[in-house]
């Protein structure tokens, strides 16, 4: 029986700043990244998204970023390793705390945004985001782009590396996302974004920007939370997976 684990960016919003519609996709997903309080989040916007992924017996994983609220995490930041160091492994001690003061335990860590990329590309970033999560909890695993340096350097450090493919995203030739700078970068088209999961699960392919393949190899697929389709995505998601028999299921 093939399996695939769905996630999704959650727990973003704060104060009285509403992003995405996590309620209504809680009941699509088996993972969850849940923002810690630096790009979006809050502590009980953080406390309510634990307890929605307990509730719906979703996996939980930690989402820090970049400290760069107006800019939702998007924009680069040039910092020294040793403050990035420090800034996620205060994102992770926070979740990690609030988790298990709800009972709950988070299992994996995805950088957010700019970080994410920045990791994608750069062996400094990479090594520290590893560093950070290694000093915090060894047994937490790392998600991350499908097919990067990143996932290089966590399995050369025996690091379980959870390799990730967007429903919502455009690629460009080298296996890298379009930047969201480009109107085609992000995907909001249901049935073109299902048919993009199932191009990388039945094909462990997928197509590009300019219309060549390249292979990849994924073991979770994301919708972004902030995404305005994100929930009729998702349902066309449901529906392809259960047309060719592919079971949602957490790694």
């Amino acid at each position: 029986m093939k399996t695939l684990d769905i996630n999704c960016d959650l727990g973003e919003s704060f104060g009285h700043y509403i992003i995405g519609n996590d309620q209504a996709v809680f009941p699509h997903i088996t993972s969850c990244n849940i923002a810690c309080g630096f790009h979006g989040g809050d502590p009980l916007h953080m406390h309510r998204t634990i307890e929605s992924a307990i509730k719906h017996r979703v996996q939980i994983g930690a989402h820090p970023g970049f400290p760069d609220r107006p800019g939702f995490g998007r924009r680069k930041m040039e910092l020294p390793p040793e403050e990035i160091k420090a800034t996620i492994k205060y994102q992770l001690a926070a979740i990690s705390g609030m988790a298990k003061s709800l009972g709950a335990d988070v299992t994996y860590m995805k950088p957010h945004g700019a970080l994410y990329n920045m990791a994608v590309v750069s062996e400094s970033i990479s090594n520290t985001l590893i560093d950070a999560v290694l000093e915090v909890d060894p047994n937490m695993r790392i998600m991350g782009l499908a097919g990067s340096l990143f996932q290089e350097l966590c399995e050369s450090r025996n690091v379980r590396f959870i390799s990730e493919g967007f429903a919502d995203r455009s690629y460009l030739p080298d296996g890298s996302l379009q930047p969201r700078i480009s109107e085609e970068a992000v995907v909001f088209d249901p049935g073109k974004a299902a048919e993009q999961v199932l191009e990388m699960v039945q094909r462990k392919r997928v197509r590009t920007i300019g219309g060549t393949t390249i292979p990849l190899e994924i073991q979770s697929i994301c919708v972004h939370g902030d995404n305005p389709a994100v929930v009729d995505i998702l349902k066309s998601i449901d529906e392809a997976l259960a047309n060719t028999g592919i079971v949602k299921r957490h790694f």
